[in-house]
């Protein structure tokens, strides 16, 4: 064989890798896979990843590289054959408002282009097709339409605008012109001309008068370049007889109002530039609108007993002296009820006023002045939420405020010129507006609608959008729509939207490294992306896949298994090959894709408590108008294809309205119509995938709780009492215990200017932490930092006899976390290592019994053994008593579920509504349900 058939991998130590050597070949569709925590990312991300990434900014000059910040070799002996290598990983979506479907995949800026070089404008006023000219068409159609009259060219310079305008007049006059025409009337200018500045104007000047007839060619060719020149490349022609005037403009221009625009650019139509961005939200679409019911709920209340929630009950501050002088002004009183007082004077206090007034004071017969100026409640709320740089103002602010639609652009984000060019018809937010099923079989037979002209300048574009648009629809991401705001997508889909704009780009020879992209995709849709990436390799490209789903692992031409455990336990290859060829091995993955272990179905479904909450009139997104019952004790699941709604009613109505009933939890939730059932429930627990902390010195112990009792743990051993050692004394966050050479991190950072940063082991302790004395202190012979050490089996059985520390521990045990340590940095942890870690942090909480959890694809990175422990573990939840509700694909976990709740039938448009509910049992035999067609099989297994 070739030497460069392969990507050879020798000495991998990474993370928890033991020194392997793997051989992986290219220009196929590989798989990793094994169990969490085994070190498949170790392996693919970073060790090949790492590298890839290495060598590309190694080709950069040192120059440059001191700007980027090195990389860290990754810790291997060497790697041959790599080719340069793209990830696409789930965490990498943006999270601003900015940032939408159409922009990310490109599509929107295919159709900006499009609608800047092809598109039709209309006018706003009267809706007449736009009309622009070059000068020697005016000057043509100015001698066919007008021979033998008497005309006066002028050109255009004040339109409808408030003035005096005499220094306009004044500099018109200097340039040699002597006539001006004012609001429909042709005068001579005159020394100091003005007009009344607060009337609205149009002013134009007078170019040239003359008679059209065959002799007047080469005069009206001046008088256009001057005329048009002077007015902005708008000219105006008037018959002096009849005084109508015609408009003629090298801009695209309304032939019967003279109203302008810019020829179209690009980024006419872009909503992140101020060309094409409305200028009321600045092309977000929404708008933060001051609610006056929220800053006044009750208007029997009066100021003085807090009426006006934003300033409270009276106190001695300006802002009450400044109310009590309108209230003079205007004759109230403070104590009186706000309905009562005066129309006026609430609106200067809510809206602000300045003015000056005297009062005469009977008793002692002298007047005195006083000054109103109050910027009004309403106009204070909004500067504040402007201008403020605390977050904490800002969400003061924002309570009193709703976000609504915009009012000038409708939502559209865009200035009302762009959203008036058209394309065939429709305008880019009409396009941006339809989901990629629509907008896919709009383009298909768009040719036929199309001008010649439009046809010559158009093919490439719709090519290129056509390509996009298909490959949205081969990643299952049909019900998107392209306004969608990236923030709202699922790590999935986020994913495979990248995935998507990957192979738009129509690279070859390069090394794919996807992290789990079925997450979030329904069995429906899982063949379309194994199809996206069968694609991506015929053309030419490697692809690397960490997974744990059945049907891609079959679909692979090359499967790694990663184990044997997970943790220390891990890091070897335990079988290599193609499917067929490690069916027969006997590993832990393969004993589940044989079915020689399995999942086992429940025998009987519990019946639960026979209480429910019930959910009435959903309607946030795409939901229709849906009535749910979620009944408690039991474990219900949350199924449905991507994009059917599933997120939208747990994520973003059920649970900000259960937080904000026990919590007082400040998410405004989607609406819905009413809720019942609160109340036979206490606590709220919602666990996602987001990571338990960001910085290195975070970590398991510190997360759960259990290092705070440890600490204590150590203070209170004989010789930390004899010293007057406190528990801060074993922190290595704060200063007296720690090491303060590497304070308290272990490493010491050492910055080499134009290399990449070395992390090294501290001298001064060894890379423990600790000062000499705190280590001093042993605890059953182990110090502090040998308690970090210890992995949690080993330190459940240190600590089994004190009950509190035990209590954590043996949670995270139970979820098979057993091969963590203590101490090891959170940054390390992968996505459903930090989710079970937060559930274990739950778990060990003495529960209520009336606790309702809610899980967001728990499964996301779990082996099917993983499955199987997490779920023994959320089984003893509701064997309590507690309900659990779980947003869920795997049918591994749908089929253990007592309920189940299948929203579709669709995803987008076609999705929102509830298809069936009931027992996985029942809900197996419905019809048309996706979900039940795959449960069906899964179940008869």
């Amino acid at each position: 064989m070739k030497e460069q058939e392969f990507i050879e991998v020798y000495g991998a130590r990474a993370h928890n890798l033991k020194n392997i050597d793997v051989k992986i070949p290219r220009e196929k569709l590989v798989v990793i896979t094994g169990l969490s925590g085994s070190g498949k990312s170790s392996l693919a991300f970073d060790t090949i990843y790492a590298e890839g990434q290495r060598r590309y900014i190694e080709t950069f000059s040192a120059y440059a590289r001191q700007f980027l910040g090195g990389l860290e070799r990754p810790d291997v002996d060497k790697i041959e054959g790599l080719s340069p290598v793209i990830s696409i990983e789930q965490k990498t979506t943006n999270k601003s408002p900015r940032s939408t479907v159409g922009t990310i995949t490109e599509i929107y800026d295919f159709l900006r282009l499009l609608f800047a070089r092809a598109s039709d404008a209309y006018s706003y006023n009267t809706g007449e097709k736009m009309v622009s000219y070059s000068d020697d068409q005016i000057k043509e159609l100015i001698l066919k339409d007008f021979e033998g009259k008497r005309i006066a060219v002028l050109a255009p310079l004040i339109k409808s605008r408030k003035g005096h305008y005499r220094e306009l007049f004044e500099q018109i006059s200097k340039q040699g012109f002597l006539r001006v025409r004012v609001d429909g009337e042709i005068r001579e200018i005159e020394k100091g001309m003005k007009l009344d500045r607060y009337k609205t104007h149009d002013i134009e000047v007078v170019i040239d008068r003359l008679v059209v007839d065959e002799n007047s060619d080469k005069r009206l060719e001046e008088t256009i370049k001057t005329a048009l020149y002077t007015g902005d490349n708008i000219l105006m022609v008037i018959d002096v007889d009849d005084e109508k005037p015609r408009y003629f403009s090298r801009e695209l221009m309304c032939p019967t109002t003279g109203i302008a625009y810019p020829n179209p650019e690009p980024n006419t139509f872009s909503f992140n530039s101020p060309k094409g961005a409305c200028d009321k939200c600045n092309g977000l679409g929404t708008t933060n609108e001051v609610n006056l019911n929220k800053v006044i709920p009750d208007d029997s209340i009066s100021i003085k007993n807090g009426g006006i929630v934003p300033l409270g009950e009276q106190k001695s501050s300006w802002i009450f002296k400044q109310l009590q002088t309108i209230a003079e002004r205007y004759k109230f009183k403070l104590t009186d009820p706000i309905a009562d007082i005066p129309k006026e004077a609430l609106e200067v206090i809510l809206h602000g006023g300045k003015e000056s007034f005297k009062i005469q004071s009977k008793a002692a017969g002298v007047t005195r002045n006083y000054q109103i100026d109050f910027e009004g409640i309403v106009s204070f709320i909004e500067n504040q939420y402007k201008n403020t740089d605390s977050s904490s103002i800002k969400r003061w602010a924002k309570g009193f405020m709703d976000e609504i639609k915009c009012s000038s652009c409708n939502g559209k984000r865009l200035k009302k010129e762009a959203l008036h060019f058209k394309f065939t018809g429709k305008n880019i937010s009409d396009l941006a507006q339809m989901d990629v099923t629509e907008l896919a079989s709009w383009f298909s037979n768009i040719e036929e609608k199309m001008s010649k002209k439009q046809l010559s300048i158009a093919s490439e574009i719709l090519k290129e959008i056509r390509t996009r648009i298909q490959f949205l629809l081969d990643v299952g991401l049909d019900y998107l729509t392209l306004d969608r705001t990236s923030k709202s997508l699922s790590g999935g889909e986020a994913q495979r939207i990248r995935l998507a704009t990957q192979i738009g780009s129509q690279l070859v020879g390069v090394l794919y490294i996807l992290d789990e992209p079925s997450i979030g995709l329904h069995q429906r849709d899982n063949q379309k992306l194994i199809d996206s990436l069968i694609k991506l390799r015929d053309v030419g490209n490697s692809v690397l896949v960490v997974e744990h789903d059945e049907d891609m692992i079959k679909n692979a031409d090359y499967v790694l298994d990663i184990g044997p455990g997970a943790g220390r336990y891990g890091g070897e290859i335990v079988s290599i090959g193609s499917f067929d060829e490690i069916i027969n091995q006997t590993t832990l993955t393969t004993d589940y894709l044989s079915k020689r272990k399995a999942i086992e179905v429940p025998k009987k479904r519990r019946a639960g408590n026979g209480k429910k909450i019930k959910l009435t009139g959903a309607s946030g997104n795409n939901l229709k108008d849906v009535s749910v019952e979620f009944p408690l004790g039991k474990m219900i699941c949350v199924t449905g294809v991507s994009g059917s709604g599933k997120s939208t009613l747990i994520n973003e109505t059920l649970y900000p309205i259960l937080n904000a009933h026990i919590y007082r939890g400040v998410k405004e939730p989607m609406p819905y119509k009413k809720i019942t059932g609160l109340e036979h429930i206490d606590k709220v627990i919602d666990i996602d995938q987001s990571p338990i902390g960001r910085t290195p010195r975070s970590n398991p112990a510190t997360y759960t709780g259990v290092f705070s009792e440890i600490r204590s743990l150590f203070s209170k051993t004989p010789e930390a009492a004899i010293r007057g050692y406190k528990p801060g004394r074993f922190s290595f966050n704060v200063k007296g215990g720690r090491c303060e050479t590497c304070q308290g991190g272990g490493v010491r950072v050492i910055e080499m200017n134009f290399l990449p940063d070395v992390h090294v082991e501290c001298e001064t302790c060894q890379g423990k932490r600790f000062n000499r004395e705190t280590l001093e202190i042993r605890y059953k012979g182990k110090s502090i930092s040998d308690v970090l050490e210890m992995t949690i089996n080993q330190a459940v059985e240190f600590f089994e006899h004190i009950p509190k520390i035990y209590r954590k521990l043996k949670t995270i045990q139970d979820v098979g976390l057993g091969y963590i340590t203590l101490g090891q940095q959170s940054t390390t942890l992968s996505g459903g290592e930090a989710q079970r870690i937060k559930l274990a942090s739950e778990l060990s909480k003495r529960d209520t019994g009336n606790t309702f959890y809610i899980l967001d694809e728990p499964t996301t990175g779990l082996h099917f053994e993983d499955i199987r422990v997490l779920m023994e573990v959320l089984n003893k939840l509701v064997d309590k008593g507690n309900t659990v509700l779980i947003i869920e694909h795997n049918l591994d976990v749908i089929k253990l579920a007592d309920y189940i709740i299948d929203v579709g039938m669709e995803g987008g448009k076609g999705g929102g509504q509830i298809v069936t509910t009931g027992s996985p049992e029942k809900v197996a035999k419905h019809k048309t349900s996706y979900t039940a067609k795959f449960l069906k099989k899964e179940l008869t297994n």
